[in-house]
């Protein structure tokens, strides 16, 4: 099948990407020169893991190529998928305008049928929109279809080629069938392809990261009742997640989510919720955790120590989560601010965050080419994201490293009696 995918940011280069994988011929668009140079020298514009293999390969086998120009791009292709940002607006909502905008300019290109998807998440009613536009500057036939996509950073190449389910919101038995087809090599172990009308297919994506990011944020909650009472919420998190009805995935308390779904996402669904007069008041909630949730590091340490000025403080970790370099949201960007404003010096490492991070912080934080390096003179460790790298270090080492032995560990790296042994002063999540 021949497929143009419009833009090529995180969603719209994995999509393409794992289309060509599975024979595909794939071109994908963006308007931006210096990216598709980039993509075309066989470099990557973002960190995920596998993706330049599969980008590489395919680049080499004919089946992936990548261009500025939209028009050509349209008329060549079958389907068109639309993967530009949805940025948040000031008020928490989505701003469709590049959506739509694309949507204008893939209809004035048309040279026949085709099937323009939403991939971006959009909210419900978007399709509508697209279609309205569409209709407004064609007069060729076309079907608008909402194909919501479930990636985990870190994870998204596997998340594509082998989905939990795919969600298709079509409502002509057209665009169904092709659907259909292009999805087939993706299902062939038996995961359900959900065909369903589009505004369903919209609202299931924020309700999925809705639903993950309550998990969450309840968890943080639970965690900090934890250190009250004096349980252990590992404890309390193996006993609940053995209930069949509740399971082990989001369960881990931390730092609270950051990235660039869960946030804006369900910032969005309490937003379009409140625009049909209703108060999502659970997510309001969740949200308002989470932003508290990120500031209980700090509180920590500053308890901990009293006057932080002139402290120096190491941190283990940028990106909002392992296996990515994004740090959208990230929790370490409002400890880092905290610190800074509090006079201290800030030693920071992430084995993929750091390029990102410059752009943030510039000058202001030290960058460490390795976590041992970001603990040299060190009064304290801040552990903000999980890497595997961070799991296994070697204890004494760090000690002969750090002014002062202790360690706030925002992720629950270690377990206390670990730290006991090792003889640091440690603080974790919801345990003693």
């Amino acid at each position: 099948m021949r497929i143009a995918v419009v833009g090529t940011g995180y969603v719209g280069l994995v999509a393409g990407a794992c289309f060509a994988e599975s024979g595909n011929d794939v071109v994908c668009v963006d308007k931006d020169e210096t990216k598709i140079r980039t993509l075309k020298r066989g470099k990557m514009p973002i960190y995920e893991p596998g993706l330049e293999e599969v980008v590489r390969r395919n680049r080499a086998e004919g089946r992936l190529t990548f261009t500025t120009t939209l028009p050509k791009a349209v008329r060549d292709s079958q389907v068109v998928f639309i993967a530009v940002g949805t940025p948040q607006g000031e008020d928490g909502s989505a701003d469709l305008k590049h959506v739509l905008a694309v949507a204008g300019e893939i209809a004035k290109a048309m040279n026949g049928y085709k099937v323009i998807v939403d991939k971006s998440t959009v909210p419900v009613g978007t399709s509508q929109k697209v279609r309205e536009v569409i209709r407004q500057n064609t007069t060729h036939p076309f079907s608008v279809v909402s194909n919501p996509e479930f990636l985990k950073q870190g994870a998204a190449i596997d998340d594509f080629m082998k989905p939990d389910r795919v969600v298709i919101g079509a409502e002509d038995a057209r665009a169904q069938e092709i659907m259909l087809e292009l999805y087939s090599p993706f299902t062939r172990t038996g995961a359900p392809i959900m065909v369903m009308d589009c505004a369903s297919a919209e609202l299931a994506k924020y309700a999925a990261n809705a639903m993950l990011a309550s998990r969450i944020s309840f968890m943080n909650e639970v965690a900090n009742v934890c250190e009250l009472v004096g349980a252990d919420v590992d404890q309390v998190r193996r006993a609940i997640g053995s209930d069949r009805r509740i399971g082990n995935a989001f369960l881990f308390p931390g730092v609270g989510y950051g990235g660039s779904c869960f946030p804006k996402d369900v910032q969005a669904m309490i937003r379009f919720a409140s625009d049909r007069d209703y108060e999502f008041k659970i997510l309001q909630a969740v949200e308002r955790v989470n932003q508290l949730q990120k500031g209980r590091l700090f509180t920590k340490i500053k308890k901990h120590f009293g006057n932080l000025k002139g402290k120096t403080v190491a941190v283990w970790g940028l990106a909002f989560k392992p296996k990515t370099d994004d740090m959208r949201e990230a929790p370490a960007i409002p400890l880092i601010e905290a610190l800074l404003n509090a006079g201290v010096t800030v030693q920071a490492h992430d084995p993929e965050a750091m390029k990102i991070a410059r752009g943030l912080f510039g000058s202001k934080i030290t960058y460490a080419t390795n976590n041992y390096d970001a603990l040299k003179g060190a009064d304290c460790l801040a552990i903000v994201t999980e890497w595997n790298e961070f799991r296994g270090p070697d204890f004494e080492r760090m000690r002969s490293l750090m002014r002062s032995p202790v360690i706030f560990d925002g992720r629950n790296l270690f377990t206390p009696d670990q730290m006991k042994q090792s003889r640091f002063t440690y603080y974790s999540v919801g345990r003693h």
